[in-house]
């Protein structure tokens, strides 16, 4: 008996054998199954981003410092000082914290300076080192004139003093009108790649990044004034809270598939925590944030911890459904038959 297999696959005229062994029309047997894969032996169509944790750190600072300008903006117009001196203060860490996350995950400082010798709008990564080369000094230099503000009046007084003070409300303005910008530009730049949950979110994700922010600025402002300073940054908090969770709500509801990795995991974990840090502070913030000055801090705490965890979960929620090809494939296939169909 021969094992020559093209002789095998050689049938009756008018049959074919399928994968299920039956004879099919066409004289040949199918030595191939049916494809039943979601990719090439199943691996992923698309490769998950090399960034490591530096990046919703970057993610996570950046809004802070955001929402801390426009805050501290209209701390300096209605002369809140404390509320201002601490989201100056604030405004300047965290941003310098992102520079320094962003640095550490692109290797070499002078790599962020090459992306500066070109401006394309079309690119999210440019548009954002140009916000980023903007607001910094801005940022920078408002905190540095609250900084004077706190030396002895012998230093205040003179010339270097005198010009910081000056500058510091037009740094702080320029910070704030380019604050929203930096808020949402780093979703822009997530949903513009490839990964799957991170592209299907691209519609409500620059207002989930928008309301976090505000959350967080919210929440240090609670942290470092006084209560009867404190009332913008309660309110700014709560609205931001309410922001964030109705646009991440929207967000799942129109991601379709690719919202599967937003429930498992780490990134379930984290995004959980998230929602319940959110109410509690909330919460917490509208029954006892104006009596409490302990109230306050613990919910301007829990805050920013929940603005950091929402970050971090949507980054794992997108490496997550870069390194399984369903997220890349079932989208695709069902793109192509709407298309067919409308045809």
């Amino acid at each position: 008996m021969s094992s020559d297999p093209i002789r095998e696959s050689a049938a009756t005229p008018g049959s074919r054998t399928g994968s299920s062994g039956r004879r099919q029309r066409g004289g040949e047997r199918k030595m191939v199954p049916d494809a039943t894969f979601t990719s090439y032996y199943g691996r992923p169509v698309v490769k998950a981003s090399p960034w490591g944790p530096d990046i919703p750190a970057y993610l996570f600072l950046g809004g802070v410092a955001a929402g801390s300008s426009l805050l501290a903006a209209g701390a300096d117009l209605t002369k809140r000082i404390v509320l201002r001196r601490t989201t100056r203060l604030g405004a300047l860490v965290a941003i310098s914290g992102s520079f320094v996350a962003l640095v550490h995950d692109l290797g070499r400082p002078e790599r962020f300076l090459n992306m500066l010798r070109v401006a394309k709008t079309t690119s999210p990564m440019s548009v954002g080192t140009w916000i980023l080369s903007g607001y910094g000094p801005a940022a920078s230099l408002a905190g540095v004139a609250e900084l004077v503000s706190l030396l002895p009046l012998h230093h205040r007084e003179r010339a270097v003093g005198r010009v910081l003070a000056a500058l510091g409300r037009p740094a702080g303005m320029t910070a704030a009108l380019l604050a929203p910008a930096l808020a949402s530009y780093t979703a822009v730049l997530l949903s513009d790649t490839a990964t799957p949950s991170w592209h299907e979110a691209r519609r409500e994700l620059p207002f989930v990044f928008a309301g976090s922010a505000a959350a967080a600025s919210g929440g240090l402002g609670m942290i470092g004034s006084p209560l009867s300073q404190a009332s913008p940054a309660r309110r700014m908090a709560i609205f931001g809270v309410l922001l964030e969770m109705i646009a991440e709500w929207r967000m799942e509801d129109s991601m379709g598939i690719a919202a599967e990795p937003l429930h498992q995991g780490r990134a379930e974990r984290y995004l959980r925590a998230q929602k319940a840090l959110s109410v509690v502070a909330v919460v917490a913030t509208i029954i006892g944030g104006r009596r409490s000055r302990l109230v306050s801090i613990l919910s301007g705490i829990a805050l920013l911890s929940a603005s950091a965890l929402v970050r971090f979960g949507i980054f794992e929620a997108g490496q997550a459904s870069a390194r399984d090809p369903k997220y890349t494939v079932v989208p695709q296939r069902e793109r192509a038959d709407e298309a067919r169909s409308t045809t």
